[in-house]
């Protein structure tokens, strides 16, 4: 298994908007994170930053994450969320999510 925690910036004012589309995450979404063996997803807010963190069940996480980029749900999903975030300084270029370095766990 892989633990992944990530980090985007949220939009002034787009708090309430991103709260309301995740109290009803469409059902094929959800259907595609799961055949993409990502388990245990969350997401928190603190401030203007957004830090999820999955765990990877897979043996090839680029090409899950492709799939899921092909998935039409997932595409429309994405369509609606991504105006209330923004990548952080800290993104790679061509990355919309952050990727951190775990510096410590407590099994």
């Amino acid at each position: 298994m892989r633990r992944v925690a990530q980090v985007i910036g949220l939009r002034p004012g787009k708090a309430a908007e991103y709260r309301e589309l995740h109290r009803a995450v469409p059902g094929p979404v959800i259907d595609r994170l799961r055949r993409s063996h990502i388990a245990n997803y969350s997401i928190h807010l603190l401030g203007d930053r957004l830090f999820s963190y999955f765990e990877y069940h897979g043996d090839d996480l680029a090409a899950d994450l492709a799939l899921m980029a092909d998935d039409p749900a997932t595409r429309e999903w994405w369509r609606l969320t991504a105006p209330c975030q923004r990548p952080v300084d800290e993104a790679e270029p061509g990355d919309w999510w952050a990727s951190g370095e775990q510096v410590f766990l407590m099994e």
